[in-house]
């Protein structure tokens, strides 16, 4: 009996998945429409430690960067006296969605929980499961290939290596769970990354639907992106969104990285194989839709020793946290001749929602016409970044170099808007721990909460230095007071910002 019900079950799914490939096939009306290619919003990496021990300051240093444990980040974002109280994402699912998954997966977030102290997660390697333990799961739809990267022959854009797809995955699973000790991880991967006529784009909504309609998560967090221009029209695009309404009717929170070379943004990535760069300044979706909360990126310019309190280190590498930015917690995130910044403006395609029309004092103005991206920040700068382990396979050695030697398996120091996103996963699910239910679409009650100025100085840390400005552009912006088309509102308070977020949930 119990086979049969095996049988039954491994059925169900398979039919389940090629239902929702043959959903994303015909979305628009049974023809087949080529999308962009979602790339992953990593903007650089660097290997710091060969070993599964972390990396010191002064080896991080020696690279020009600081790295984060997840106690410094912590301690940055004021998240202590929420665990204090038991607030950590208990009983709450955050949805990981990227391309083909990481084969390695649940030996990593072993070694990073067991180097940081953290609570293990049912799911992962050498882990004995028991009650009540958040649980670290893999739902793969459509089959997933091996994590290795193409043959070197390959004439690919090389969004399909796979081996730098699982340096996503890592990042955002291991930062998520970092964040949210207490949450059980999703993590839903599909086996394309590529264009390929309708390949890529369709697989991950459709994926993000299934996860919708079947009550697997109550946060997805989207670490991939391609700019709205890219698109083939603006109805390709809004074929797509159908996964995005139907979270925002289930109570489903959705979050998008905003991109990490500004306002630069290609048709088709890399230019050399047949793209071209947008003349115009241009925000990247999802993270530029209304019904999903854009996450752009910051400098954290905070001591990385520091794991009790949020302290300013005008010292310590890289220049962004130095010299005419000294004494400020964050800035804008930018490093202009490398061309990695912040993603953030205003959109070609979606009107202001209504959400924005009130804005704290000192807002940068946001047209009628255009949505303005992002909505929220956090760490994203590689140099003030996160430490991430992972174990690179055999074949992935070819795919990801660092400098010009392969990486190897080990410590490395990532940025992006890829860091800023899982992260504020974290913090919905703790959010939501706290209201006791999903909280939905939260940009209606961010903006809610921002507009009165008391809470928005309670709430918010509000970033007003710097600018996403990358060699090459045709138009950058500056932060201002209150939001800006940087890093939005600015970055969390959290202790008391989820207790605000989900009591207005909950009103």
């Amino acid at each position: 009996m119990k086979r049969k019900l095996l049988i039954a079950s491994m059925l169900a799914l398979v039919l389940a998945s090629l239902a929702l490939l043959a959903g994303a096939l015909t979305r628009s009306g049974g023809a087949q429409v080529a999308y962009p290619v979602p790339h992953p919003t990593v903007s650089d990496y660097e290997q710091v430690s060969k070993s599964e021990t972390p990396p010191t300051q002064a080896q991080c240093a020696s690279a020009g960067r600081r790295c984060f444990a997840p106690q410094a980040i912590r301690a940055s974002y004021n998240l202590l006296p929420l665990y204090a109280g038991g607030k950590d994402g208990t009983g709450r699912t955050i949805a990981i969605v990227d391309s083909y998954g990481s084969d390695t997966m649940a030996h990593d977030l072993h070694v990073f929980n067991q180097q940081f102290g953290l609570a293990p997660m049912c799911g992962e390697e050498g882990v004995t499961c028991t009650p009540g333990m958040p649980k670290f799961s893999e739902l793969t739809l459509q089959g997933s290939p091996a994590t290795k990267a193409p043959p070197s022959n390959s004439n690919g854009t090389g969004q399909e290596d796979k081996s730098a797809w699982a340096l996503e995955v890592a990042l955002d699973v291991e930062t998520s769970h970092a964040i949210a000790p207490g949450a059980n991880i999703l993590l839903v991967h599909t086996p394309t990354a590529e264009t390929l006529g309708v390949q890529g784009f369709p697989q991950m909504m459709a994926a993000e639907k299934y996860v919708v309609d079947n009550h697997l998560a109550d946060v997805i967090s989207q670490s991939f992106a391609s700019a709205e221009d890219a698109f083939g029209s603006t109805q390709s695009l809004e074929n797509l969104r159908y996964a995005f309404k139907a979270a925002a009717a289930n109570g489903v929170s959705v979050l998008g990285s905003s991109g990490d070379t500004g306002t630069a943004n290609d048709r088709k990535s890399p230019v050399g194989k047949g793209g071209s760069t947008i003349p115009t300044p241009t925000v990247e979706w999802p993270a530029s839709d209304p019904l999903v909360t854009g996450v752009g990126g910051t400098s954290l310019c905070t001591d990385p020793n520091n794991t009790t309190t949020r302290t300013v280190d005008s010292v310590s590498p890289p220049v962004q946290c130095q010299g005419a930015f000294a004494g400020q917690a964050e800035v804008v995130w930018s490093r202009p001749a490398a061309g990695v910044a912040t993603g953030g403006g205003f959109s070609h395609v979606f009107s202001r929602p209504d959400y924005q029309n009130l804005l704290p004092a000192g807002s940068t103005a946001i047209p009628s016409t255009a949505r303005g991206v992002p909505d929220i920040g956090l760490q994203a700068n590689s140099r003030t970044g996160a430490l991430v382990y992972i174990t690179l396979p055999p074949d992935g050695n070819s795919g990801l170099f660092c400098g010009t030697a392969p990486c190897s398996t080990g410590w490395y120091d990532i940025g992006g808007t890829s860091l800023s996103a899982p992260q504020w996963a974290g913090l919905v699910a703790i959010a939501a721990q706290i209201a006791g239910h999903g909280l939905g679409l939260i940009n209606p009650l961010l903006y809610d909460l921002a507009f009165d100025p008391a809470i928005y100085a309670d709430d918010f840390f509000d970033v007003t230095v710097g600018d996403n400005h990358v060699e090459g552009d045709s138009g950058f912006y500056s932060a201002s007071p209150g939001w800006d088309p940087t890093t939005g509102l600015g970055t969390p308070n959290a202790a008391n910002l989820l207790p605000d977020l989900a009591a207005a949930a909950n009103s």
